[in-house]
C-alpha cells in the first residue's frame, strides 16, 4: 500500500468540461415529455443518453460542491420510479461556483457524460454527469427528497459481479442486481440524497479530511473496532468513505472505533480514491471509541527481539524523531535488532546527488537516547542516486538498528550498492561474504526498487541471519471498486520476483547449515494470504509469523477502511520449532488520525 511517498495528489475527480449558465424564473421550464434522472442514469453503470444533448432535466439540489476541481451539484427527481436498479440522483458539473443552492427546483439542459476519475486508464467506474449545463432555477427553499438509508441490511452480502469476458472483464454493461451485489447497491445510489447512522469508523481521518466507516459493525470486526481484510474472495460490503461538503476545519479528527453518532447524509458520490463517498452536508457528531496505541512486552534475557518499523519517508527536517524515538523505546520495548524501512539521505526529498543517511540515522539513534532508549549501533548500505525508487531526490533504504550490549553484529567488508552478498561456508556453518550486503542488487527483480539488505548477527553465542526488506508498492494496482472485476493486481509481477529472489537466498543458507536462524522482515507490502507471501515461504524456507496470530488480530495498516498485512517477519524452519516464539503487531500509527507513519511495527521475540 501506499505511504506518504506514493500519497495521491488530491482527493476529488477532476472533470475535463465547463462552463454554466444559470437563469431563474418563477415557473417550471420543462415538456411533460422531458428525460427525467432515472432515464438517464438507467439499469447499467453507463448511460443510455451519454454523448447525447437532454434537455429540461428536473430535480431538487440536494448538495453544492464549491470548492476544487469538481465544482457542482447533485439534483434529485423527487417523483422516483418503482426500478431499484435506476438512480434517482445525477452529478451537474458546472466547473466554476455553482450558482445553486441547496433546496432549490431547478432544470437542466447539457450533454451527459460518463466521466471516469483517475483517467480510463486507472480502470474506475465512471460517474454520470450533465456537463456544459445551462441551469434554470425554477422555485427555491424545497424540502429535500427523503434521504436513502445505508444500513446493514440494505447492502448485500456479496460484494460484485464478475465481470464480462466479452468486455475484458468489465461490469460496466450488466445489468444491476441491486439485491444480490454491494457495488451494485451502490451504483443504484449514485448521485443519490443519502443517509448512515451511528456509523463505527473503521478508517481514521486522513490528511484529506476523509474517513471511513461500516454499516456492518459485525463484519470481520476486531477488537479494536476496525474491519479486517483477511481473503481476495471475503470483501467488506459495509465500508463507505466520507467526504464533507463543509469547511475542511470543520471535519472531525477520528480514530478507528469511534462514531458518528447520529445522522449523516449527503450525496453519494464516486471518486478517484475510494470508490463510492458519502459527501456530507450533515455530518454525525464523532464519539470516542477510547482507542488507546499499544506496548508491547519487554523482551526477556533469553530472548532475541527483532522488530520491523517503515518511519515513512524519515529525513533530518522531519519533526518526528522524538516521537519515533518513543514509539522505539515506550512502545516497542527497545528490541535488540530493528530493521527501519524508509530511512532517506541526509537531504531527504531534495534531488542534489546525496545518498549517505548518517545524519538520518544519527538524528534517530540521539533521540532514542534521550528518550531513555540505548545508544543503538546501525549498518546500511547507501543506494545508487535514484536507482531504489521511492520518493523522487530521497533515496530511501532499509537500515539496521541494534543494541550493542545484546547483540554484536559481524561485519565482512565488501558490500556496496551493487555488490551483492553471497553465501558461504566456513566450519561447516553459513556465513555471509559480505555483511552488510545486499541480497541480488542487480537482480531485474529489484529495478527502481529498494533492495534488501544481509546481515550477521550474534546473540548469546548463536549466529542469526536477518534480511530486511521494502518491496515494490502495491501502486497501479485497480481499485476493489473497479469497473474491472476481479480488478487486477499488476504490481505483483514484481514483488512475485522479488519474493524468488529472496528465498533463493535463504534457500542457499538453509543449504549450507539446515538449522541456520534466519529472519526476513519487512515492508513487503503484501498480504499474508498472498502469492507473495506463498513465494517467500515456498518450499518451507520460511514461514509467516503474524499468521501465529488470530485472523482478527492480522494487520499493520489500514487501508480504505480494510485493517490489513502489509508488514511481515518471516522466519526459518530451526526458529519456527523452536521454544517460545512470540509475535506482536504494535498498533500505534495506522488506527490513528495522528500517526507518525502509516505502518504499525511488528516485534518477534524467540530464543535462537
Amino acid at each position: 500500500m501506499p505511504s506518504k511517498s506514493s500519497a495521491r495528489l488530491a482527493a476529488l475527480t477532476v472533470a475535463a468540461v465547463c462552463c454554466a449558465s444559470t437563469v431563474v424564473v418563477t415557473s417550471p421550464a420543462h415538456a411533460a415529455d422531458a428525460v427525467r434522472i432515472h432515464d438517464i442514469q438507467g439499469t447499467t453503470r453507463l448511460s443510455p443518453y451519454a454523448g447525447q444533448q437532454v434537455t429540461d432535466v428536473a430535480g431538487i439540489v440536494t448538495g453544492v460542491r464549491t470548492y476544487g476541481s469538481s465544482r457542482g451539484f447533485w439534483i434529485q427527481d423527487p417523483r422516483p420510479d418503482a426500478d431499484p436498479a435506476t438512480s434517482e440522483g445525477l452529478f451537474v458539473y458546472t466547473g466554476s461556483t455553482p450558482k445553486v443552492a441547496v433546496g432549490d427546483a431547478v432544470t437542466v439542459s447539457g450533454t451527459v457524460s460518463e466521466y471516469v476519475p483517475g483517467g480510463t486508464s486507472s480502470g474506475n467506474q465512471s460517474l454520470t454527469e450533465i456537463t456544459r449545463p445551462t441551469v434554470t432555477v425554477v422555485s427555491g427553499g424545497n424540502a429535500l427528497p427523503p434521504a436513502r438509508t445505508i444500513h446493514s441490511w440494505s447492502v448485500p452480502y456479496l460484494y460484485t459481479p464478475s465481470g464480462d469476458e466479452a468486455e475484458d472483464g468489465s461490469i460496466n454493461h450488466r445489468p444491476l442486481r441491486p439485491h444480490w451485489y454491494a457495488l451494485d447497491y451502490y451504483e443504484s445510489l449514485e448521485g443519490m440524497h443519502v443517509q448512515v447512522a451511528d456509523a463505527r469508523v473503521v478508517g481514521a481521518t486522513d490528511p484529506y479530511t476523509e474517513l471511513w466507516v461500516t454499516v456492518k459493525p459485525w463484519e470481520h470486526r476486531n477488537r479494536r473496532g476496525g474491519t479486517v481484510y483477511g481473503s481476495y474472495t471475503s470483501q467488506n460490503t459495509g465500508r463507505l468513505q466520507i467526504q464533507s461538503l463543509g469547511r475542511a476545519a470543520d471535519f472531525p479528527d477520528a480514530h478507528v472505533g469511534d462514531r458518528l453518532t447520529g445522522t449523516t447524509s449527503g450525496p453519494l458520490d464516486y471518486s478517484q480514491y475510494g470508490g463510492y463517498t458519502l459527501v456530507a452536508n450533515e455530518l454525525g457528531t464523532p464519539e470516542s471509541g477510547g482507542l488507546e496505541r499499544e506496548t508491547t512486552r519487554a523482551q526477556r534475557r533469553g530472548e532475541l527481539a527483532v522488530a520491523t518499523y517503515n518511519v515513512e519517508n524519515l529525513d533530518p527536517s522531519d519533526d518526528t524523531f522524538a516521537a519515533h524515538a518513543a514509539a522505539i523505546v515506550d512502545n516497542l520495548a527497545s528490541p535488540d535488532i530493528v530493521s527501519l524501512e524508509e530511512i532517506q539521505d541526509n537531504s531527504g526529498a531534495k534531488d542534489d546527488g546525496t545518498v549517505a543517511a548518517d545524519q538520518t540515522v544519527g538524528k534517530l539513534i540521539d533521540a532514542i537516547v534521550a528518550a531513555g532508549g540505548p545508544r543503538y549501533d546501525w549498518r546500511g548500505i547507501d543506494p545508487v542516486d535514484k536507482a531504489d525508487g521511492g520518493q523522487p531526490g530521497g533515496n530511501i533504504r532499509t537500515v539496521f538498528l541494534f543494541n550493542p550490549e545484546r547483540v554484536s553484529f559481524t561485519d565482512r567488508p565488501g558490500g556496496d550498492a551493487t555488490t551483492g552478498t553471497r553465501v558461504t561456508e566456513v566450519y561447516g556453518r553459513a556465513a555471509l561474504t559480505a555483511s552488510p550486503g545486499r541480497v541480488d542488487p542487480a537482480g531485474a527483480a529489484w529495478e527502481d526498487s529498494r533492495k534488501p539488505l544481509a546481515g550477521e548477527f550474534v546473540f548469546r553465542g548463536r549466529t542469526v541471519f536477518v534480511v530486511g526488506n521494502h518491496f515494490a508498492s502495491k501502486g497501479g494496482d485497480q481499485a476493489l471498486t473497479s469497473q474491472y472485476q476481479p480488478p487486477a493486481r499488476s504490481s505483483e509481477a514484481q514483488r512475485h520476483l522479488q519474493a524468488a529472489s529472496v528465498n533463493t537466498f535463504v534457500k542457499e543458507i538453509l543449504d549450507v547449515q539446515k538449522n541456520a536462524d534466519v529472519v526476513v522482515l519487512g515492508d513487503i507490502n503484501d498480504f499474508e494470504f498472498s502469492e507473495t507471501t506463498r513465494l517467500l515461504e515456498d518450499g518451507g524456507a520460511l514461514w509467516s509469523a503474524v499468521k501465529s496470530l488470530p485472523r482478527s488480530e492480522r494487520y499493520s495498516y489500514v487501508y480504505q477502511g480494510n485493517s490489513q498485512v502489509l508488514d511481515q517477519i518471516l522466519v526459518s524452519p530451526s526458529i519456527r520449532r523452536g521454544w517460545g516464539l512470540s509475535y506482536d503487531s504494535v498498533h500505534i500509527n495506522a488506527e490513528f488520525h495522528d500517526q507518525i507513519s502509516d505502518h504499525d511495527p511488528q516485534v518477534l521475540r524467540f530464543r535462537p
